[in-house]
């Protein structure tokens, strides 16, 4: 059945929107909260009919545990309903989920030390019947019925009533003080051992770079979804989201973006190197240049640009993988970001599973080279990540997707928020900047007791 679409008048963004549906199993939102070139749109998903998920390596189609990959599997069903997009919009039909760090790990049988530090699934992936979609730059409203669950005139209708209905949670946004108690499983001194260790490992030669992580545990009574709309008021992004599937939330504001296909064009777009904005107007601009003009984080960038076009090129067309801007520096709210693009065409037998398939996890949370640096990363490092450093976004029935790296991103279960910081470590690492990079990158997720920050990022 061919997805039917209406626009409609824009009163409330999707996020306001969003008020509506948040405590709804299985429902999600892709925010765009920062309104940049890449922050066009955002997307809640509803009322999903097809659930994928990959559980301890076994592959579960709407609960009946089923042979061969997620790839081919999902590959299969994609091109078996396939149905072209040609309004302009990100997407009218398809899946909207995650993939954990974890599960990239299987893509090259990497084994791990460490025991799950939470019990979600490593993948789920969400067919949606019904979409709502923001357009912030034309400032306008679409809604989508692809007929699955209901027919597509009825559930059209149903949505224009919602929203006619809506009106705005007062206790959005909350600013509240919760008690909290915070955990790591890095102790400062051990933290830059470890380091010290992976310095070793290049100097060695076994590596050129890698991401080393801490893990952050963060207990506290502010609902997932109170956090998430301070998060994303403090600290707009253009690939945050909130996800909710029950027994457990993901709440993100991740500024970069992993994986972007549209029509065989591909683009991928890794971050390595990071300072905090200024107090002043003169120490915010000294720290942008100081960034522009670092040799460190630019030689880290470039390393990661390097293992992203070989990656591209296992599936794109030959010549086709270019470097369209190398040291771009972008501006958020708390932070600045050295930033390149690549972008190439994917071979005209592959589909976004088989990019995901060659470029997942992205190499400016691994290292180069990948697999040697994911097997000292699980060495060096005291946890699982998890969800952290993995993706979350969408794969289009058309078959386009786009997919963000999993930073500034907490997953919440059984009142405990579990997150990530870290950075890449090259031999000119220095021991105290690097445990201070991640204390620095600590400062917007959680605002709770004495106005504590914690700002994920790589």
């Amino acid at each position: 059945m061919k997805t039917q679409i209406v626009e409609w008048p824009l009163k409330y963004g999707a996020a306001e929107l969003f008020d509506l549906y948040c405590s709804c199993p299985g429902a999600v939102l892709l925010d765009s909260s920062l309104v940049n070139e890449m922050g066009r749109y955002s997307m809640i998903g509803l009322n999903p009919y097809k659930n994928l998920e990959v559980k301890d390596g076994a592959l579960y189609v709407d609960g009946s545990l089923t042979e061969g990959s997620l790839e081919e599997v999902l590959g299969e069903y994609m091109a078996a309903h396939y149905e072209k997009n040609d309004t302009g919009l990100p997407m009218i039909s398809g899946a909207i989920g995650y993939f954990t760090y974890d599960y990239g790990r299987s893509f090259e049988r990497i084994k791990t030390r460490h025991a799950k530090v939470q019990e979600i699934p490593d993948c789920i992936l969400n067919f949606y019947d019904n979409l709502i979609i923001e357009d912030r730059h034309e400032k306008k409203l679409y809604l989508t019925a692809s007929g699955m669950l209901a027919e597509p005139g009825a559930a059209l209708d149903a949505l224009k009533d919602e929203i006619i209905a809506f009106k705005p949670s007062k206790e959005a946004g909350e600013w509240e003080e919760y008690p909290v108690k915070i955990t790591s499983d890095f102790e400062k001194e051990a933290y830059k051992k470890a380091i010290d260790r992976m310095i070793d490992y290049i100097v060695e030669g076994d590596i050129y770079i890698a991401n080393m992580t801490r893990r952050i545990m963060a207990y506290s009574g502010k609902s997932p979804y109170a956090m998430f709309k301070s998060l994303r008021e403090n600290n707009p992004s253009p690939f945050g989201g909130y996800f909710n599937y029950g027994d457990f939330q993901v709440i993100s504001a991740s500024p970069e973006r992993f994986l972007r296909m549209k029509n065989g064009l591909v683009e991928t777009r890794p971050i390595k190197g990071t300072r905090r904005r200024g107090v002043t107007p003169e120490e915010d601009a000294a720290l942008k240049k100081e960034l522009q003009e670092s040799e460190k984080d630019k030689s880290e960038l470039l390393m990661i640009v390097d293992l992203e076009r070989n990656d591209l090129n296992r599936v794109c067309e030959p010549g086709s993988v270019k470097v369209t801007s190398l040291f771009d520096v972008e501006t958020y709210a708390t932070v600045f970001h050295l930033v390149s693009n690549i972008v190439g065409k994917l071979r005209d037998s592959l589909t976004a599973p088989d990019l995901l398939r060659a470029a997942f996890p992205g190499g400016s949370i691994t290292g180069a080279p990948k697999i040697r640096a994911m097997e000292i990363i699980d060495e060096l490092e005291h946890s699982r990540r998890g969800l952290y450093t993995g993706s979350m976004g969408y794969l289009g029935l058309d078959g386009s997707c786009d997919l963000n790296i999993v930073i500034r991103t907490a997953v919440y279960q059984n009142g405990c928020y579990t997150l990530g910081v870290g950075g890449g470590i090259t031999c000119e690492s220095d021991l105290e900047f690097e445990y201070e990079e991640t204390e620095q990158k600590a400062r917007a997720l959680l605002e709770m007791k004495e106005q504590l920050r914690i700002l994920l990022a790589k």
